[in-house]
């Protein structure tokens, strides 16, 4: 007999079976936590997008070579979303003059990029987006900023396992223009700045001057990335470092003109939070200040300072760190046995009661040996098992079974979920 094949999965999705879900869903939890403790409400935008968006909004990278683009039945061109900064412009610029300032949305959900897949990167992701919206001030950056210290504290992660670095756009720009930096080489330099950390110093240093520098701008570009004090003579890092500190996050927070990433996108404050855990550090969430949100949609200005968080590098830094809870099996942590099939009805009414209750509870589906049963609530990791056999629905009574200390008790039906309830709140 031919052996059977089994069908892959599409090549860089991802497949949820419990264990995982859990994590997803441990993950959306603390996200949702942290949003909603500032006041930020939950949203969504579709998951097929036109192209068109994207063309308007994105990089040409992005549309042409990242995207995940096909012709529906009808010959539109749509793509699964590859981020949600579009859709988000094109839902705020439909209904600008009704909505109320500052917005505070945030959404965690899925995303596509056809990327190539290796670890703490997918072609199917979650992730975390969260931006205020109408507002233009430090202290709107710093809110964000907190938003994401305190995500990073809730999970765990203390200030010397992870940390948010912080830069400015328009503080940056100043210290170019004083190095005879010309505009048009900007984006060149924040790339090659980029790459610092990733080459080594002597052919970093050859790169920077194949790329046009001169060896005094070299060397004044060096000695602008190692002063981790230029902040303090800048109003607008003043005030952001003041609000953090007010708002108990500082010592998650520091300052770093070595980042660049996004410097050409974002319009003032920049950010990025980093595991601190290896030699190498891997970026954790990414954000800053953005300009004219709606200019290519068709909406008025509007500023507004967000960050997005994508669920897998997150994911393996909490692992790796045992910062995940442990997976519960079942969601239920009791079990109903069928004593026999002439029993069987007497079950699912006793689970059924017992939900009523407020208890999460699982019946066997079907008769079988009562030792199988308890096997089964054991690989489940069920707390508490309930045996209905002939003398107990006689005497009006069920057997409570503590499956961690194995002691077994009868007590009166109208008394089980409290019996239950004290057994699960034991230690």
């Amino acid at each position: 007999m031919a052996k059977k094949v089994i069908i892959p999965a599409v090549k860089g999705t991802r497949e949820f079976y419990p264990e995982t879900m859990a994590l997803r869903n441990f993950l959306y939890g603390k996200m949702r936590k942290a949003s909603q403790a500032f006041g930020y409400q939950e949203w969504d935008a579709p998951f097929l997008e036109t192209i068109d968006l994207y063309a308007a909004k994105s990089g040409e990278e992005l549309v042409k070579e990242q995207a995940f683009v096909f012709e529906d039945r009808g010959g539109a061109r749509v793509t699964l979303r590859p981020e949600l900064t579009p859709s988000l412009a094109r839902m705020i610029a439909k209904k600008q003059r009704q909505l109320t300032y500052p917005l505070r949305w945030w959404s965690f959900g899925p995303f596509w990029r056809y990327e190539r897949p290796q670890k703490g990167r997918s072609r199917e992701f979650f992730q975390w987006n969260i931006d205020m919206l109408g507002v233009s001030s430090p202290e709107a950056d710093a809110e964000l900023i907190a938003v994401a210290a305190t995500f990073l504290r809730s999970v765990g992660l203390s200030p010397e396992q992870a940390r948010i670095f912080v830069n400015n756009r328009r503080l940056m720009d100043s210290q170019f223009d004083a190095l005879g930096i010309p505009a048009e080489s900007r984006l060149d330099v924040s790339n090659l700045v980029d790459r610092r950390s990733k080459m080594k110093p002597d052919v970093w240093t050859a790169y920077a001057l194949e790329q046009g520098l001169s060896q005094s701008q070299l060397d004044g570009l060096l000695a602008l990335l190692d002063n981790k004090d230029l902040w303090k003579d800048w109003e607008e890092l003043t005030r952001l470092f003041a609000a953090l500190d007010a708002l108990g996050v500082r010592e998650y927070v520091e300052f770093d003109p070595n980042i660049m990433r996004g410097l050409l996108y974002y319009t003032g404050t920049v950010f990025e939070a980093f595991d601190l855990s290896g030699g190498v550090r891997r970026a954790i969430l990414g954000g800053g200040r953005y300009d004219d949100l709606l200019a290519d949609v068709g909406g008025d200005p509007l500023s507004g300072v967000g960050f997005a968080m994508g669920d897998v590098v997150i994911g393996i830094v909490l692992q790796e760190r045992g910062l995940v809870p442990a997976f519960e099996p079942s969601p239920a942590p009791v079990l109903v046995t069928v004593f026999d099939e002439s029993l069987w009805q007497e079950s699912y009414a006793l689970s059924a009661e017992l939900r009523d209750a407020g208890l999460n509870v699982t019946c066997y589906p079907e008769p079988a040996k009562i030792g199988k049963q308890f096997k089964f609530a054991n690989k489940m990791g069920m707390r508490v098992a309930i045996v209905l056999g002939a003398d107990e629905v006689a005497a009006g009574q069920v057997a409570v079974k503590d499956m961690r200390s194995g002691e077994q008790e009868s007590v009166p039906r109208g008394e089980a979920a409290e019996t239950i309830s004290r057994i699960l709140a034991s230690a």
